[in-house]
């Protein structure tokens, strides 16, 4: 009777540490400052996409949601959001911003601006 007990209360707490693992480790506080520029973000339509989604993730990350929760409303994978979430916890709102990529420097920059008549090489 005892042994069975025993399995029991195993059972039990087995379960409550289960359910207790389906809740996000993420958490994250956010600043007043922060939060208001996220939002801005998220609402904005002249941000590129990819920024208001991670705003979006980061913002719902901040309420208690679960990852997997938030990775169904703003259509990442759980890792990806994982991801964000983790560079948002190290570098804050520079964590969000891309980083830079390995490769051929662009040969042309979008902020160079030659004189009318010039030609580009």
């Amino acid at each position: 009777m005892t042994i069975a007990i025993g399995v029991i209360e195993w059972l039990q707490i087995s379960l409550e540490a289960a359910v207790a693992t389906n809740k996000t480790p993420i958490k994250i506080e956010l600043t007043s400052d922060e939060r208001e520029i996220l939002e801005q973000v998220a609402r904005s339509f002249s941000v590129a996409y990819r920024d208001v989604v991670r705003a979006r993730a980061i913002l719902s990350l901040a309420k208690g949601m679960s990852v997997s929760a938030v990775g169904r409303q703003v259509g990442m994978a759980r890792r990806i959001v994982c991801k964000w979430a983790n560079r948002f916890i190290r570098k804050r709102l520079r964590g969000l911003d891309d980083a830079p990529r390995s490769g051929r420097p662009p040969r042309f920059s979008p902020n160079r601006r030659d004189a009318p008549g010039e030609a580009r090489v």
